[in-house]
């Protein structure tokens, strides 16, 4: 099939959850994207924020295809090597003390509400704690536990009845979310930099008072940083910013470079009570994946790579300041996941960026999100904002 047939053919055998651009890739290297046709795209939505280390890494591509060649899957009724080297690593680096792997950032999602509603519904306590607090403009995925905590009624209305016992409060307002806990409350989950909703960072002193009315509470405290997470901010964790950690923290998109992965983190208290059977995923952390997992976690973690995503999404920001255009109202970000938010809906300006060989997506009607692999260079965030001003204007 040609690429007219193909994206035809995509139409009459696909279930249309996605409306797609008619342009097929079929290739990638570093930061740029081919297209059949051999028209070449620099890449700045890294897949959804997934392939930090670009496309066609070669230390990843090395990694997954020595692994391939020795075992790719066992289940996880065995033991592998690259899964629990994994997990050291992730534990080691992070607040928690255990880590639960899944394929993707809802089901990283799912197993942070079963985690937090069983830890909060044990013998010892007087009371069932199973509330969950979320937030405006917060997205945590699309099954039915993570859509719950979803707050576009969007998203959610067409599948209701959804989840009981979920309140949504104003998002970075402080006032809001403590009128809506009380000692029904197990668990808040927020993302410390929201990505779908729209590119929003928190303020230090909302996540902070999150900590103290969740720790008032008995609550847990959950960071999805699905998005902002594992250096995308400059930071290995986008909550090390703001000097809070959570109870439970969620992970998934750049993990695995581009391979299904998704990742639970939790303290002891919350892993104690979760006894055998009581969650579980066939495929999971499987030796392919996690292999190719250690080498993203290996070069995002280093202290001069978070340098250099700082310094150049700093220097991506700063770019974006100075354009001189009457449809933008603000930029906001942090690291390398950044917004600019336009008066209108960004739609024209996705497609006229793509036509000129740049690849952007949107976070909402209305904001442009930038979210380009970490590896990006100057000269590239120049040639990106240049597109950008070209189409503006």
């Amino acid at each position: 099939m040609n690429a007219q047939e193909l994206i035809q053919a995509e139409k009459q055998y696909i279930v249309q959850t996605y409306i797609r651009p008619e342009v097929l890739f079929t290739q990638g290297k570093g930061a740029v994207l081919t297209d059949s046709e051999g028209k070449e795209y620099l890449d700045f939505t890294s897949g959804i924020a997934v392939t930090a280390l670009g496309h066609s890494d070669e230390a990843w591509v090395t990694a997954v295809a020595q692994q391939a060649a020795k075992l790719t899957h066992v289940s996880n009724l065995y033991h592998t090597v690259p899964h629990v080297q994994l997990a050291k690593k992730l534990v080691e680096s992070s607040f928690a003390d255990k880590v639960y792997f899944c394929n993707s950032g809802a089901e990283a999602n799912e197993a942070a509400i079963k985690f937090a509603r069983k830890a909060m519904s044990n013998e010892q306590l007087a009371m069932s704690k199973t509330n969950v607090v979320a937030f405006s403009g917060g997205f945590h995925g699309r099954t039915v536990g993570a859509l719950s905590v979803t707050h576009k009624a969007k998203y959610r209305e067409p599948f209701a009845p959804l989840m009981p016992g979920v309140t949504f409060a104003e998002f970075n307002n402080l006032d809001s979310a403590a009128a809506a806990m009380d000692e029904a409350t197990c668990a808040v989950i927020v993302e410390p930099v929201q990505g779908e909703g729209g590119v929003n960072p928190s303020t230090p002193e909302f996540l902070q008072g999150l900590r103290e009315l969740c720790d008032r509470y008995g609550a847990l405290l959950i960071f999805d940083e699905v998005q902002c997470g594992l250096g995308r901010t400059g930071k290995l964790w986008a909550h090390e910013w703001y000097g809070v950690e959570p109870d439970i923290m969620t992970l998934a998109k750049p993990l695995a470079g581009g391979l299904p992965i998704g990742a639970t983190l939790v303290t002891d208290e919350v892993a104690a009570a979760i006894k055998p059977g009581d969650h579980g995923s066939t495929f999971a952390a499987g030796p392919l994946v996690t292999a190719a997992a250690n080498v993203v976690f290996d070069r995002v973690s280093q202290p001069e790579f978070l340098k250099q995503v700082q310094e150049n999404g700093a220097y991506l920001k700063h770019r974006l300041e100075m354009l001189a255009s009457e449809e933008m109202t603000a930029v906001r970000g942090s690291g390398l996941l950044i917004g600019v938010e336009m008066k209108g809906s960004v739609k024209p300006l996705i497609a006229a960026a793509r036509e000129k060989g740049l690849m952007v997506i949107n976070a909402g009607e209305n904001v442009l999100r930038l979210a380009p692999p970490l590896i990006i260079s100057r000269e590239e965030i120049d040639t990106a904002v240049n597109i950008i001003e070209a189409c503006l204007s």
